[in-house]
């Protein structure tokens, strides 16, 4: 069979079969279209899901009647000043996506370029170019999409979930540019210059207010930096759909990207749910390669291990943060967890603060002085009392009792006035209701105590060999400085078994089965979090054995201690399994509750 080169026509139907998947691939390529024209108004319009017309209007630059011509030629673009495929600022550069489109479709383009005497339009069937009455930037009409292609057409789905697909690409675009508006049907409005809490308020609903946590970091050689916001650990979605990812201001779905993300929040949350974020990683464009595939949505970088490890150890510092911290960020005033000065000024004596111990509780639920002391809890309003029932403060000295008040009001949680159910403690924070989980406050507790400790690992006298593929040694030898980080020390055994050294310590796990996993996973992702996330179960578990009970009856000192831990305690806001340790309710919204406003 002889070799033959392809007509034109054919050549276009090809690449839009990369480029032009469905209507809101077409959106999102003439958007990008507009946005690299320096348009700061979008408009779009999609008539029967895209099938019937699609419509963009920007008010960019717009095009001289030679440039409208060479634009739908392919390969033609204005986006590559220079043949450096390495250093690309624009969201397309590829040329091909008009030419992909006009091949599909009947389109036609309305443009006026600044200082020109009239603006032209292109009837990109038939080529021809007329003078026209457009007098700002661009309009591009895309009508009868695939009508030549009909196999294509019948993939289409519903015209609602094509619309609901274009306002997907409408959001992310309008995530990653605040400072440009965008219309999508006269339905859905995004104005510019909108600051980014608003804008993801508005593309993510108003569930995320108050709820989200600022994120602004960067290497040590500044050549790396992300900023943006991430969801608290009790904020998460059933899908990733509120992921919104991007790379020098590009719309990303990368797996290196996602991968770290799922890492960051993996102790406190449950794998199957996700978080809420927008992330906006910043780096030199020479360290990451956009031009992967012809959509533009996944990205490569030179040194995907050091972009991971920044994100993961950037999140994790920020989830991390205690109550008592969220609380100093944010302008407000608390008392120091080891300087409690205002409450020793009322009570001179100095003891210790400690959480509840399960395993300290003797039979009657007390604990022994040994383990648990506090400065301070109030009894009957009258009198305060120590752990073992000793006045520190007498009727004489009531007037103190006034300052040690104004010193719980301090704390983010306030002081405990009570349990509910042995299961919850209720106390009181200035003008709020505080409502604390007992088991998972304590569960928190217990489970950053016990990961703070170094993995005891087990030396083997014997080394465990497991065979594997040749490609599956490779891909569990790129992981393998993590892998130690974990407890796990391996090296190669020829070129198709990898030998264990060492172990954590009382792990009996199927380590070939094990391997396995982690090398298809890092075939799949490029990393793994097989044996970190075991680690984390197995912690977990622990910690909730090992915790304060849901029917465990506490007095006040023990409540009150369990407050000050969690405040002091990182990611204290969830349990290991992503529930909720707390809720604070404004005595406003018990005046609503009571018809009181």
């Amino acid at each position: 069979m002889s070799v033959r080169v392809l007509p034109d026509f054919l050549v276009n139907q090809i690449a839009a079969g990369e480029v032009v998947e469905n209507p809101a691939s077409v959106v999102k390529e003439l958007v990008e279209n507009a946005l690299d024209a320096g348009a700061d108004q979008i408009v779009i319009d999609v008539v029967d899901g895209g099938r019937t017309s699609i419509t963009v209007i920007d008010n960019g630059c717009g095009m001289s009647r030679e440039d409208l011509e060479k634009s739908v030629m392919r390969h033609a673009t204005s986006k590559l000043p220079t043949d450096d495929l390495t250093n690309i600022t624009y969201m397309g550069f590829r040329g091909e996506a008009l030419p992909s489109i006009a091949s599909v479709s009947d389109m036609t383009i309305d443009t006026f370029s600044n200082g020109a005497p009239n603006g032209w339009q292109l009837n990109a069937t038939t080529g021809d170019v007329r003078p026209s009455n457009w007098d700002s930037g661009t309009r591009i009409r895309v009508e009868n999409l695939f009508a030549r292609t009909p196999a294509r057409l019948k993939f289409l789905r519903g015209d609602r979930a094509e619309v609901m697909s274009v306002l997907e690409i409408v959001k992310r675009l309008a995530m990653a540019r605040r400072d440009v508006g965008f219309v999508l049907n006269n339905k859905w409005f995004f104005p510019k210059n909108q600051d980014l809490l608003e804008r993801m308020a508005a593309v993510m609903g108003d569930d995320i207010g108050g709820r989200m946590l600022e994120i602004n970091a960067s290497s040590e050689s500044s050549e790396l930096s992300m900023t943006g916001f991430i969801s608290e650990p009790t904020l998460r979605r059933a899908s990733s759909v509120d992921q919104f990812l991007f790379v020098n201001g590009r719309p990303v779905k990368d797996k290196v990207l996602v991968g770290a993300l799922r890492a960051a929040y993996m102790d406190v949350m449950h794998a199957r749910e996700f978080p809420l974020c927008a992330l906006f990683l910043e780096l030199n464009p020479r360290n990451v390669d956009v031009n992967v595939s012809p959509a533009k949505t996944e990205v490569h970088f030179l040194e995907p291990a050091h972009v991971r490890a920044f994100i993961i150890k950037n999140l994790r510092a920020r989830l991390a943060d205690t109550l008592v911290d969220n609380v100093a960020r944010d302008g407000g005033v608390v008392l120091a967890h080891a300087d409690i000065s205002r409450l020793a000024d009322v009570v001179p004596q100095q003891m210790n603060m400690h959480a509840p111990r399960a395993d300290n509780f003797d039979k009657n639920n007390n604990f022994g002085n040994k383990n648990f002391s506090v400065k301070y809890v109030r009894d009957d309003f009258n009198r305060a009392t120590d752990f073992t029932g000793n006045n520190i403060i007498t009727n004489d000295e009531n007037k103190n009792v006034a300052s040690v008040d104004d010193a719980f009001d301090e704390f983010p949680l306030g002081r405990a006035i009570g349990q509910i159910g042995d299961k919850y403690i209720l106390a009181e924070s200035g003008d709020n209701l505080v409502i604390v989980d007992q088991h998972a406050a304590h569960e928190r507790i217990t489970y950053e105590r016990v990961r703070n400790h170094k993995i005891i690992t087990q030396p083997l006298l014997t080394p465990i060999v497991v065979n594997m593929r040749d490609a599956d040694v490779v891909a569990v030898m790129t992981v393998a400085d993590e892998l130690k980080s974990s407890g796990l020390v391996l090296d190669t055994f020829g070129d198709t078994a990898i030998a264990i050294f060492e172990k954590p310590a009382a792990w009996d796990l199927n380590w070939a089965q094990l391997l396995h996993e982690i090398a298809d996973e890092v075939r799949e992702n490029g990393h793994s979090v097989q044996l970190n996330e075991k680690l984390h179960l197995k912690l977990a578990n622990w910690a909730c054995h090992h915790s304060v009970r849901a029917g465990q009856k506490l007095d006040l000192n023990q409540m009150n201690a369990l407050l000050r831990d969690i405040e002091h305690t990182t990611r204290g806001v969830q349990c290991n399994h992503g529930r909720p340790v707390y809720k604070i309710i404004p005595i406003s919204d018990l005046d609503i509750m009571f018809e009181r406003i």
